[in-house]
């Protein structure tokens, strides 16, 4: 599976536009070469490099799940809703929306991954409830078995002093 943006190259550096230095909006998605029998996909957003040296979970971004399997795009600027009107859910470490990258002007820039997962089932989990970390695991956890395949993009940010 391929997973890709308009806004960025794969490994190239993410425009101030989708971080928490511009307007912090979602970045357009496509994906393709997607496998048969999906039935939905999960979209991980999370920096790697928050947890380095902190002994800590990485930094959720962005989880959205229960994406439609007929869906090949997250459009730019996806609503802030917890639950969209086609059953499409989301949350990160903020809220329900989007987190945009905030790399810390001191260090190297961080390397936020964008992980898409296609899965072979609809998973039930709610959007709110629960703190993010718990339904990040929950998530994780309701897929194992299920993945039938993973895209994966990497941007790069770091703040300007």
């Amino acid at each position: 599976m391929t997973l890709a943006s308009s806004a960025w190259r794969d490994g190239g550096e993410i425009p101030i536009k989708y971080t928490q230095a511009g307007e912090e909006a979602s970045p357009p998605l496509t994906w393709s070469n997607v496998p048969d029998g999906v039935a939905s996909f999960v979209l991980i957003v999370h920096d790697v490099d928050a947890a380095v040296g902190s002994g800590t979970d990485d930094i959720l971004h962005w989880l959205v799940w229960n994406i439609p399997a007929a869906a090949t795009t997250l459009a730019e600027r996806v609503s802030s809703m917890p639950q969209l009107s086609d059953g499409t859910r989301q949350i990160s470490a903020t809220g329900p929306n989007y987190r945009g990258p905030g790399a810390p002007a001191a260090g190297p820039p961080h390397h936020y991954t964008f992980e898409l997962f296609a899965l072979d089932t609809t998973l039930d989990v709610p959007a709110v409830g629960a703190p993010p970390a718990q339904t990040r695991a929950a998530i994780v956890a309701a897929m194992a078995g299920h993945v039938r395949g993973k895209g994966v993009l990497v941007g790069l940010f770091h703040r300007q002093p």
